[in-house]
Order: structure tokens, then sequence, then C-alpha cells
């Protein structure tokens, strides 16, 4: 496995989603998996998993990767003209921890591009539109960020330290979608976030739970 470096969240680092993508990728289960990272995912490095444990060249523990149960983190769908509204209120494009992420870096004009915004109720939302090749890795890194925009603000950066996703399908290139989020508690340092992934019919592609670190 190589996490690419186009495909970097903090610089120097893998995007916490798409990293998580890929090593749920290569452990081959069907069903929810869970990932925890142990630190920041590395860039262009050839990394192995055994046993659930993903390992850097010098046997450096960089995630861990598990089968989990029922995955029952839904956020309700918005319809697309509502994501779109809510990304105009997206707080990303004035000020961005980490402006050249791949998933929501406003610098990225080769990024996915999503930039969620606050709903009246406290949720995120924004449009995603599938790149022109989609992998398990697009689905996770989609459920990565708009999570964390629920709880991070100016001055309060977070990273994504756990994420469990289920994955029912993946879009078609070029599909309009909406991904939601929702924050469910922060204790301490750690925050609970939902996030869902919606087809342009309204059809559940993905769900996912995930605990983000106060950094």
């Amino acid at each position: 496995m190589r996490i690419e470096s186009r495909y970097n969240g903090p610089a120097g680092s893998g995007n916490g989603g798409w990293s998580a993508g890929i090593f749920a990728a290569e452990a081959g289960d069907t069903g929810p998996v869970e990932v925890t990272l142990r630190r920041p995912p590395p860039l262009e490095t050839d990394l192995t998993l055994v046993d659930g444990e993903v390992r850097d060249p010098a046997g450096e523990l960089v995630a861990e990767v598990r089968p989990v149960g029922t995955i029952d983190a839904v956020v309700p769908p918005v319809d697309l003209d509502t994501a779109v509204a809510a990304a105009t209120r997206y707080p990303g494009l004035v000020e961005h921890p980490f402006p050249s992420c791949y998933v929501c870096g406003p610098q990225r004009a080769d990024g996915l591009r999503i930039f969620p915004g606050r709903l009246p109720d406290g949720r995120t939302a924004a449009p995603f539109r599938a790149p022109a090749r989609v992998s398990t890795a697009t689905v996770w890194a989609a459920l990565d960020c708009p999570g964390g925009w629920a709880v991070l603000a100016p001055g309060r950066p977070y990273l994504l330290g756990r994420i469990a996703a289920v994955i029912a399908a993946l879009p078609r290139p070029d599909d309009e979608c909406v991904v939601t989020g929702a924050l469910l508690g922060v204790d301490g340092r750690k925050a609970l976030v939902h996030t869902s992934l919606y087809g342009p019919d309204g059809a559940l592609l993905g769900a996912a739970r995930a605990t983000w670190i106060a950094s």
C-alpha cells in the first residue's frame, strides 16, 4: 500500500479518510470496518497490513484495522440546492488549518472540493461531484472531512483519530452527490461525529462514525 502525495490532509501526511479507505480496502472485509490512526499516515511510503496492523518499512505502527458490527451512524439527507447553499458558508473558505487538504482544501483545484457548511440545526452539508475515478477510498475520504467540520472552528483544529465506515455502493463518475455530517458530542479533546453520503437519487451510498482529536 502507498498513500500518494496528492492525497494529503495536513501538509506532509495522508488525508485520514483516504488513508483509512486504502487500509480498509487492503483488509478485504466486506462489512463495516474500523480504522484507528496511531500516527499521521506517511506519504509515498510502502506500508504493509499484517494481522490488522499497518506498519511502515521500519516496523512502526501507523494504523489498526478491524471489522466491526452494524454502523447506525446515518445523518439525514438534504437536497442538492440546500447542500450548495450550505457550502457557501463553509468556514474553511475564510480560515482553514489545512488549506491544501485533498478533500476539503480550498487551495486544491485537483481535490474533491467538499466544502461543508453549517445548516440551521447544526449539521453540515456539502455537494460532492464524484471524480472521474472512484474507489472505496474516495467514499471514505468523502465521509471524513464533513464530520470534522461539524466540530472544527477558528482556532480549534482537530485531526481524525478513528473512523468506522460501511459502503453500500460507489457513486458513478460525475454523479452529483450530497454529504451530511453531525456532531454527536464532545468529551475532553475527543469529538464523536457521524457522516453520510447520498447519491443523486437520494440513495444512501455510505455512512461513518468517527472520533476526532483536538490538536
